[in-house]
């Protein structure tokens, strides 16, 4: 478990720097001489067409690029965090009471308390209040991103308590997403896509394991959520239930034939640097038994970690965060309801959570952790990115791109803000690293 977090924070580092310099990189062209190239880029219509049929349309008419990042790319974003989910759930730190208590109570107090401040700071029952879901959100990339820049120093308990709350804070953002940003639903094309899911959850109970079924047919039903109303996002966190979480092969037989295959392999008495046609079939049986022992939920999720990482996450946020701030108007009621909630609402509500749930003995306080070390990760809770800059689109692009503006702005500067103050306050109250001559005497 500590390694595969190692891995998992260097690999995140990576990815929120990409992350972070895209959306620079977006500012910069949205406000330069490109931005012409830049809107048109973004206005460009997409066919993949049959005959007559453009898989890339919605109601009859073709996506733009800018729908096609958010409802197709995003998709497959949302199918990698749909993954990282059912195994969090299955065997991770959401599948006990005793483990999933704490982050999820803290990761409710870190989304209703949001919503509450954005809802004081903006005119009620106007248009702004669309995005009052905008602040809910908490990037786990990017915030194990700047955790893992105190290395060390960070107990193990305070990084699964991160990744606890925000794949909890992932359930609630989609659940969001799913009731309140869907409209004109059409019964019948959600009909014809639980028809598809009930036949994979059939397949995977009969043993299929091939991804590549499960991808398929995951499109046609991405297309059928597309016309249906639900965002199609959606359907990439149910697919996502639906890959086999078992292996067709159980550890200890893996090792069994393992072992059996090796003993049948061709070895010649003179070294040679060019296998023979025999030990590469002997290999290549190895390898198919190694594909047999992990199952399908986590070969996929690991297949998409550098695609959802390194292309649709950075891609996302070169189309998304191009705040424009010529002829003013950057700052206002939505922009301010955003950082503030991103700021102290995510803190407050995290933080408050966490006190009331330990206090009250509902969980206990884990090992490793304090109440100074806690406060510095509720802030890092506020880093919202790529989430939040998704709910703002679906909140306030089609009808009010100044308000929509004033929230990318708002995202951004809550992120950055909340990123900072949880970097210096965990930089303060973290123990300083050992020192090097003392760590191999341990050793």
């Amino acid at each position: 478990m500590k390694s595969l977090i190692k891995i998992r924070i260097s690999h995140n580092l990576i990815a929120s720097i990409l992350l972070f310099v895209t959306a620079i990189v977006a500012a910069v062209v949205a406000n330069s001489p490109l931005a012409p190239y830049y809107n048109q880029f973004l206005s460009q219509e997409l066919y993949l067409c049959v005959g007559d049929f453009n898989l890339f349309s919605h109601g009859g008419h073709p996506l733009r690029m800018l729908d096609f990042i958010n409802d197709c790319l995003m998709a497959i974003f949302f199918l990698s965090v749909g993954l990282e989910i059912k195994r969090e759930l299955l065997v991770g730190e959401l599948s006990t009471f005793r483990k999933a208590s704490l982050p999820i109570i803290a990761a409710c107090g870190g989304m209703i308390l949001p919503v509450i401040i954005f809802t004081l700071l903006v005119p009620s029952g106007g248009d702004e209040m669309r995005g009052c879901a905008i602040p809910m959100a908490t990037d786990i990339a990017f915030s194990l991103g700047v955790l893992s820049l105190l290395g060390k120093r960070v107990p193990l308990s305070l990084k699964v308590f991160l990744t606890a709350f925000a794949v909890a804070d992932d359930i609630g953002g989609i659940l969001v997403i799913a009731i309140f940003y869907s409209d004109h639903v059409a019964l019948g094309y959600l009909l014809a896509a639980a028809v598809l899911y009930a036949f994979l959850y059939y397949m995977g109970r009969r043993g299929a394991t091939a991804k590549i079924l499960y991808l398929s047919v995951g499109v046609i039903i991405w297309y059928l959520f597309l016309q249906s109303g639900i965002h199609a996002t959606i359907s990439g966190v149910i697919l996502a239930f639906m890959f086999p979480a078992r292996p067709n092969l159980d550890a200890g037989k893996y090792i069994e034939k393992i072992r059996k295959i090796i003993n049948t392999f061709p070895v010649n008495e003179k070294e040679e640097i060019v296998l023979t046609n025999e030990q590469i079939a002997t290999l290549k049986r190895v390898e198919q038994a190694s594909d047999f022992v992990i199952s399908p939920l986590q070969s996929m999720e690991n297949n998409l970690h550098g695609l959802v990482n390194f292309f649709i996450l950075p891609l996302f946020a070169f189309a998304n965060a191009g705040v424009v701030f010529s002829g003013g108007g950057v700052v206002g009621d939505v922009s301010i309801a955003v950082a503030v909630g991103l700021l102290l609402g995510k803190f407050i509500g995290i933080f408050s959570f966490t006190w009331l749930t330990i206090k009250c003995r509902i969980a206990p306080m884990p090992h490793g952790m304090n109440w100074k070390n806690i406060a510095g990760v509720c802030l890092l809770g506020g880093i919202g990115f790529t989430v939040s800059l998704f709910i703002a689109n679906l909140s306030y692009a089609s009808a009010h791109p100044e308000m929509l503006n004033q929230a990318k702005f708002g995202v951004i500067c809550g992120t950055v803000i909340s990123g900072i103050l949880g970097y210096l306050v965990l930089h303060w109250v973290l123990p300083a690293p050992a020192q090097e001559p003392l760590q191999q005497a341990e050793k």
